[in-house]
């Protein structure tokens, strides 16, 4: 891993001001709200405000001048219907607010305030490897009754996560992903051990061999674990740094965000991040199959029957559908050892974003009482996921007659549906098991989320865990 790169720097946009800094308080306004807000202020700035023309729209600021120059703001709600509709809106204050400390001044919603103080600390991130990105230089104090340590976790936890996405596949091949989880584990005392290249056939891992093969990349199954104590949480991430499509291989407009076809694994490492940083009590094992799916002799066809670690035969009908294929491998180990909870993160379908857009992951689980508490987290944390259905009449869809499965139905229905009830094929000895098929890219900058690699689901699982694993 090139020395320079800063996976989890210290990024001091991202942290809140100290405690106790000089502060310039920032009204949290509704727009039913403005004229008793108005009603607090002195006569000229009130009249300042209303030459604005502020109307509280959701994340509009109104400045307040003061004898120094800025000495507060007003910044709008906006309606709850409109908030619903733009995640973190109040987060563009971040970057438009002078520099200096802020403070959230007034009576606030402890759920509001909780995703105000983390959009502002996500709206800090920038990627600046390859040119510079000046971050935001308004710090916000961390309102009263939050946990700062757990919300500069899961915002350092993030930003991880969207580096490792960002960065080019040049620069981010499966070497690379086993160095970040082997930094990942330095800062936390966690332990990493590796299995790469013709050694995975000796420890049975034929898949991820199968589809990392044609790289002068050597393909590895990546392991962390960590903690000693408590219930056992298993995250499993495809770690594909590039696909090409392989012998099926993408057209050019297809592979243009192949380097993001390892978002599950950074997403993973982000979310153990978040556990390892809050000290949750609990025994974290992280599984990643790394390869590069990439075109040589040494390719792996398609017409190719596999024979995968769990014994089951997997017949190759589309070399583009390779993800499944190592993550088989790496959840059939995952399951020998029946952990607690395990968790399926890959940026997997086509089909998921199709049903749910870029904005929406699906995910899959058996277990009512995992599905509910996510659920709940989700919506409590602004992180949104769809549950959907194992379905059982789709079985015979993988079911090729020539192998056990087939990694890649014909017909182009249910794309998500058929990739997830593969996965769970390789999972029978786990009782509580969930697949998220995540998108892991900001198609468009939004309030806290600049254009780019995305973690989705990690803040969700993290907030249900407690609930799931007690």
């Amino acid at each position: 891993m090139p020395a320079e790169f800063p996976f989890l720097a210290d990024r001091p946009a991202m942290r809140f001001a100290a405690t106790g800094a000089t502060s310039r308080p920032l009204r949290l306004v509704a727009p039913d709200g403005i004229e008793a807000a108005l009603d607090d202020l002195p006569p000229a700035q009130a009249a300042f405000v209303r030459a604005q023309g502020f109307k509280a729209g959701a994340g509009e600021l109104a400045l307040l001048p003061g004898d120094d120059g800025v000495s507060g703001a007003l910044l709008g709600l906006g309606t709850p219907e409109r908030r619903a509709r733009l995640r973190f809106a109040l987060a563009r204050a971040a970057g438009d607010l002078p520099e200096g400390a802020w403070h959230l001044a007034g009576e606030i919603d402890p759920q509001l305030a909780e995703e105000t103080a983390l959009g502002w600390l996500l709206a800090g991130y920038r990627f600046a490897r390859y040119a510079e990105a000046a971050p935001p230089k308004a710090r916000l104090v961390c309102p009263e009754g939050l946990d700062r340590v757990r919300l500069e976790a899961i915002a350092e936890g993030e930003a991880f996560t969207r580096d490792l996405i960002n960065t080019p596949a040049s620069d981010m091949g499966p070497d690379e992903l086993e160095g970040a989880a082997r930094l990942l584990a330095e800062r936390h005392g966690a332990q990493v051990s590796v299995i790469a290249g013709e050694e995975l056939l000796a420890h049975n891992f034929p898949m991820i061999h199968a589809v990392g093969r044609a790289s002068p990349r050597a393909p590895r199954l990546i392991e962390l674990n960590w903690g000693g104590d408590g219930p056992a949480l298993t995250l499993v991430g495809k770690g594909v740094c590039f696909d090409t499509g392989g012998l099926n291989l993408k057209p050019g407009a297809s592979m243009g965000l192949m380097k993001k076809d390892m978002g599950g694994a950074a997403t993973v490492l982000g979310l153990a991040h978040m556990v390892m940083a809050t000290g949750a009590r609990l025994r974290l094992r992280v599984l990643i199959p790394a390869v590069e799916n990439s075109v040589s002799g040494a390719s792996f066809r398609p017409g190719d029957i596999l024979t995968s670690r769990k014994g089951l035969s997997v017949e190759v009908n589309n070399t583009d559908a390779e993800g499944r294929l190592v993550l088989a491998d790496a959840l059939a180990l995952a399951d020998e050892a029946r952990p607690d909870l395990m968790i399926c993160m890959a940026t997997l379908t086509g089909a998921a974003r199709v049903a749910l857009g870029p904005d929406l992951p699906p995910f899959y689980t058996d277990d009512t009482g995992v599905a509910a508490a996510l659920a709940e987290a989700s919506e409590a944390v602004a992180d949104p996921l769809w549950r959907m259905p194992f379905w059982a009449p789709y079985e015979s869809k993988i079911e090729p007659g020539i192998a056990d499965l087939d990694n890649a139905p014909s017909g182009g229905m249910a794309g998500s549906i058929t990739a997830a009830l593969f996965l769970r094929r390789f999972v029978t000895e786990t009782p509580r098991f969930a697949h998220f098929d995540i998108y892991g890219w900001q198609p468009a900058a939004a309030p806290a989320r600049p254009k780019g690699g995305v973690g989705q689901g990690a803040r969700a699982i993290l907030a249900a865990l407690p609930k799931v694993l007690g």
